[in-house]
């Protein structure tokens, strides 16, 4: 009975180990760092607001920030939150942060997708974009906003909390 114990023990203890080297390695899930840079390089046109502005980007909200950091000012691109497509070159909210001397630079990408049924009860249309799932279904973040599912991706800005954290706890609205 010991000896099946002790195989028991020694099989869970390896399974343990390849499952955490797996999410060391990147794992099921994990961003293709290719992917990521794209969308880094595919943004970065966007590091001043006037350029974000002539692209048809508006401001959609004030800094946004909770006791998990923050987030920044968010510039929607309408035409791209009315498509249904994610391009992971064509994120549809783009977001700055007030560097010290008060501009704003461009801090994360999001991906933004309305709620098929409009129900916070269903997620059997979650989307997911650079091997990631979005966040939500969750109401709208200002009137007129449909219940949607978002992503966040710090491209521009390390984030202690993770690459797709919603706050990035070095980010200060003020």
């Amino acid at each position: 009975m010991n000896g099946r114990i002790n195989l028991l023990l020694v099989t869970l203890a390896s399974l343990a180990i390849a499952v955490g080297a797996a999410a060391v390695s990147g794992g099921a899930g994990a961003a293709p760092p290719d992917a990521v840079q794209a969308a880094k390089a595919a943004s970065a046109r966007f590091h001043s607001v006037a350029q974000a502005e002539a692209a048809g980007y508006a401001l959609a909200s004030p800094c946004t920030f909770s006791p998990a950091g923050g987030m920044g000012f968010h510039y929607e691109q309408p035409a791209l939150l009315a498509d249904d497509a994610i391009d992971p070159n064509r994120p549809e909210v783009l977001v700055y942060a007030p560097k010290a001397n008060g501009e704003l630079e461009l801090v994360a990408i999001e991906y933004w997708k309305q709620d098929a049924d409009g129900s916070l009860l269903t997620d059997d249309d979650r989307p997911s974009v650079l091997g990631q799932a979005f966040d939500g279904p969750m109401p709208g973040h200002h009137p007129g906003m449909a219940v949607h599912y978002d992503l966040h991706v710090w491209v521009h800005e390390p984030n202690p909390s993770g690459l797709f954290a919603p706050f990035n706890p070095d980010v200060s609205c003020g």
